[in-house]
């Protein structure tokens, strides 16, 4: 099973999901092609009500835990209630591009 599909299958049963998207970004930054070490998320769910961003991180942390301590280096997470969802025009922020990290030694 690929690092994307661990990571949909784990979410989707942590929570009542609303809208998942996953998006493997790892071709923007250094290393070998066909890696899956860098993703954006965006997770919609009903769980995220009442709760602030840094405990609905700390859940996403919690359901991935494998993952981030083994091949994910980077999870760029944006997580909203439906009703923020709908707020924001069901639109999430672009990752920033690379600055280069390995590749300028920083």
């Amino acid at each position: 099973m690929s690092v994307a599909a661990a990571i949909e299958e784990k979410l989707r049963s942590a929570f009542a999901v609303d809208w998942l998207e996953l998006d493997n970004e790892s071709d923007q930054h250094s290393g070998p092609p066909g890696r899956e070490s860098h993703f954006r998320l965006v997770l919609v769910s009903g769980d995220f009500a009442g709760q602030r961003p840094v405990r609905r991180h700390q859940a996403v942390y919690a359901a991935l835990a494998q993952e981030l301590d083994g091949p994910v280096h980077a999870l760029s997470m944006h997580l909203f209630t439906p009703e923020e969802w709908t707020q924001r025009g069901e639109h999430a922020a672009a990752s920033p591009a690379c600055r280069g990290g390995s590749k300028s030694g920083g």
